[in-house]
């Protein structure tokens, strides 16, 4: 009987932890790794390390020969470009170009937020996830304080 029981309480443990450890990855969002940002695209893809192509997620930003793509692709390579960046994946890992999609954080700050933030891109959410509500507010701040180049008037 107590073999049972011992068995039964481990087999309930193993459970629980396994459920905890799936709900972790979903709050985080799935995979998550640290890579040196090695090369700027443009305001909203960069290489890393490896030769990885990553594009940020929930935002968006101009293309070459748009008003805003030199000053975007100027801040984030003067601001992030050669230092450590931690990649989170969202819901989708990659675009239809082979892309990876994800949150990048330098500093403990997110950088697709803080590219919203700025005034250079927009906000371009897909699919709701932890930081959508996030990317949201700085883009209303940024349209009523008039930042950046997408909103200065």
């Amino acid at each position: 009987m107590k073999k049972i029981f011992y068995w039964l309480l481990f087999l309930w443990i193993s459970v629980l932890l396994a459920f905890i450890y799936f709900l972790s990855g979903i709050e985080q969002g799935g995979k998550e790794e640290e890579r040196i940002i090695t090369k700027i695209i443009d305001g909203d893809t960069i290489i890393v390390e490896g030769g990885e192509t990553i594009r940020l997620l929930g935002i968006d930003c101009d293309e070459k020969g748009k008003k805003c793509y030199t000053p975007a692709k100027n801040y984030i390579e003067n601001n992030f470009l050669g230092k450590t960046a931690v990649l989170k994946s969202g819901k989708d890992d990659k675009d239809i170009y082979g892309r990876s999609l994800r949150y990048i954080f330098v500093d403990g700050k997110n950088v697709n937020v803080e590219m919203v933030a700025q005034g250079f891109c927009v906000a371009r959410i897909q699919d709701e996830d932890k930081y959508s509500n996030e990317i949201r507010a700085a883009e209303s701040d940024a349209i009523v304080g008039k930042i950046g180049c997408k909103w200065k008037i």
